[in-house]
């Protein structure tokens, strides 16, 4: 599909990288169709030499080779990279926005630009196990459709939704959701430190074990609601009893509910142009 077409990507971040090690393993695209485009000539230098795909510190220059335009900047320099592209983008190519926050409405805006898929992907993507949310503007034909779902499939799942409103949610839960499993994670990991084990081994129980249980979630994911799989870990009386008495005392579920909505707010704020500041307690 990509062997006649061009995909640009303005910033060239860790999940950019993700898409473009994606696109090349899976076959779905050259690295002759690749271009990346940023302001540091030595990470350009960097994915030319493990990829083989071309670089250029001029984004405009890199946007008018591309028939698939993913904007994978910072939120916070939206703003500046839109001023860059506006005009510099082909009428009918597709612009693909992996930026949290940033509404369809404000990038067909910040370009004078149609043709739009919203999309937000989490950093599995880095290894193939990513999942993406994605949208896409009434502009976008069937085929562009299925050129931004072949893109998006490269690095893991992919989950397409009618209503833009899904991206700020996604934004928040899986999005962000890698890092609330890691300090999870090393929660788990300190507590076996503090009960013992070494930390090697506290590290290799913890991630054996959330890598054992999410397998076994999967296993039965269409027939059982997590909380039966839970109890079939609790025994009455038992330690798993005793131990998540203590969590649901500390409001565990409550501090996780809390947090998803800080990111939600969030991400609605960094779409209306918000500066960065500490979340504040409610």
């Amino acid at each position: 599909m990509f062997n006649d077409k061009k995909i640009a990507f303005i910033g060239p971040g860790v999940m950019a990288e993700a898409m473009i090690s994606g696109l090349i393993r899976q076959q779905v695209a050259p690295a002759a169709a690749l271009v990346a485009a940023g302001p540091r000539q030595e990470r350009l230098d960097e994915l030319q030499a493990r990829y083989g795909i071309a670089g250029t510190l001029e984004n405009a220059a890199a946007a008018r080779q591309g028939d698939v335009v993913v904007l994978s900047v910072k939120p916070q320099r939206l703003d500046k990279v839109m001023d860059e592209l506006r005009g510099a983008i082909h009428q009918q190519a597709l612009v693909l926005s992996i930026i949290a926050g940033a509404s369809m409405r404000k990038i067909s805006h910040g370009l004078k630009h149609e043709v739009i898929v919203r999309a937000m992907p989490n950093t599995p993507a880095q290894i193939g196990e990513g999942i993406t949310v994605w949208t896409a503007s009434p502009s976008v034909s069937a085929e562009q459709q299925e050129m931004a779902r072949r893109i998006l499939g490269a690095f893991g799942e992919e989950i397409f939704v009618e209503d833009e409103s899904y991206l700020d949610m996604a934004t928040a839960l899986s999005g962000t959701g890698p890092a609330y499993v890691f300090i999870f994670m090393e929660a788990l990991v300190d507590a076996g430190v503090h009960l013992g084990f070494p930390r090697r081994i506290a590290e290799q129980l913890v991630a054996a074990t959330v890598r054992g249980s999410v397998d076994f979630y999967r296993t039965h994911e269409d027939q059982v609601h997590l909380a039966r799989l839970r109890n079939q870990v609790t025994s009455p009386g038992g330690t798993t009893a005793a131990a998540l008495y203590f969590l649901e005392k500390a409001g565990f579920r409550t501090a996780l509910s809390r947090a998803v909505w800080a990111a939600y707010e969030r991400s609605r704020e960094l779409g209306k142009g918000g500066e960065a500041h500490p979340p504040q307690e409610r």
